[in-house]
């Protein structure tokens, strides 16, 4: 590596120089802006991760599931009472956020590529020429769908 031999005094003072994947190391700091940063648990592995590192996502979700929604709906006396929801942040380490697929892996140019991808709202638009219903490719429009079905 450049230090021989090892066992000298001035061995103590060789730096090897090894190459750094990101100047900030996965953190979201400036290069040399700060030291320690408070940890914080991963929702999945429990492992202690920087707060600037981690995976953050906010949660909001129903406290009833949707099956039960509409249960309490008409069953309540409040006309349009809004169920209430739950609120929570949640911190993932890289490998469980990559694991969970929450993040995927990405190409070194689109590393770059700091906004996030575009959310589709709405109901999803039909593709061009994607079978309609009913049409070839259709569920139960197979081959011998009409035919009896053979038994012995």
């Amino acid at each position: 590596l450049g230090c021989w031999p090892l066992f000298e005094p001035s061995a103590l003072r060789c730096i090897v120089n090894m190459t750094k994947k990101r100047r900030s190391g996965g953190r979201n700091k400036p290069a040399g802006a700060r030291g320690h940063v408070k940890r914080v648990r991963c929702e999945d592995s429990g492992v202690l991760v920087p707060k600037d590192k981690a995976v953050k996502r906010f949660l909001v979700r129903n406290i009833v599931d949707a099956s039960a929604v509409r249960d309490m709906q008409d069953s309540s006396t409040i006309d349009g009472y809004a169920l209430p929801k739950i609120y929570r942040k949640v911190f993932y380490c890289i490998s469980a956020a990559i694991h969970k697929k929450v993040v995927r892996v990405r190409s070194v140019k689109d590393r770059r590529i700091r906004e996030p991808p575009k959310r589709n709202f709405g109901p999803p638009q039909p593709r061009e020429g994607a079978p309609g219903a009913g049409g070839p490719g259709a569920p139960g429009a197979g081959a011998g769908a009409g035919a009896p079905r053979r038994t012995g």
